[in-house]
């Protein structure tokens, strides 16, 4: 069971046309279709975060080929296009909003294309869709003071609970960037699970706050997805990606550092 490792899509936008800032991680309704049935035609069982994590923590046993289906951020797609196909071979799914980017009364305008209205969030929510915290604005949670951080995560928190009536219990760090005190931090504001990127596959080892995910792109094509949901090839599939992520971080740890050391006292 331990050694179970289970493939955690990340999807962002699902548009026809999206706009620059999105579109490279963005993927087409069509292709968002065509993933979900390949999921199904496989025999693949999805899974929401929440429920991948319990039963980890239990012990309670996972179905045959589990996968979950995530989207950061909350673009109006994944209720216009992702929803029809995820209901149309009964999967569940989660999503993780920045709520300071959805339409509506906590809207900062943040947002980077058109995002879901907290009406869509409720109609998602109630067709089986796990709503998770993603922060409310979307910063590099590693860069930010604490009393900002904590602002982020519980601000994000409660706006969900007021909106849905129910607390998140899951989150994932924006751009996938965390370290041991934001880890600390959203197990503190009571976030039961957290999931990162760095392009792997989850397995309970890596902890309930630093589950891994593998990003889908407009790029992925179908064999590449193929490959994904098989676990084949996922080093070589991603080693560009996981270069790029070690190089910045470690730009990260050292403009943190400096910020610490220039501040009074610091």
């Amino acid at each position: 069971m331990s050694d179970v490792r289970v493939p955690i899509l990340m999807y962002h936008a699902v548009a026809t046309d999206p706009n620059e800032a999105t579109r490279a991680l963005s993927v087409t309704p069509e292709a968002f279709a065509e993933q979900m049935a390949v999921l199904a035609d496989r025999g693949l069982t999805p899974l929401t975060t929440a429920d991948l994590a319990v039963r980890w923590r239990s012990g309670r046993p996972l179905p045959d080929r589990p996968v979950l289906v995530t989207f950061d951020d909350g673009y109006e797609g994944v209720h216009r296009h992702a929803l029809p196909a995820l209901a149309k071979h009964g999967f569940p799914a989660t999503l993780f909003v920045s709520t300071g980017w959805l339409r509506g009364p906590y809207d900062t305008g943040g947002g980077l294309d058109t995002m879901l209205d907290w009406d869509q969030v409720r109609d998602l929510a109630a067709a089986g869709v796990e709503i998770g915290g993603h922060s409310h604005s979307h910063p590099q949670l590693d860069q930010i003071s604490e009393a900002t951080l904590r602002f982020e995560l519980i601000h994000c928190k409660e706006i969900v609970a007021d909106q849905l009536g129910t607390a998140p219990a899951s989150f994932a760090y924006p751009y996938g960037y965390s370290s041991r005190r934001v880890r600390q931090a959203v197990r503190e504001t009571g976030y039961a699970q957290a999931l990162a990127v760095g392009n792997g596959l989850a397995r309970r080892a890596q902890g309930p706050y630093a589950l891994r995910r593998v990003t889908v792109r407009r790029s992925t094509g179908i064999d590449e997805f193929e490959r994904v949901i098989e676990g084949r090839a996922i080093t070589r599939t991603f080693a560009k990606d996981r270069a790029l992520t070690k190089g910045y971080a470690v730009v990260r740890r050292a403009r943190r550092a400096s910020r610490l050391v220039s501040r009074p006292g610091g």
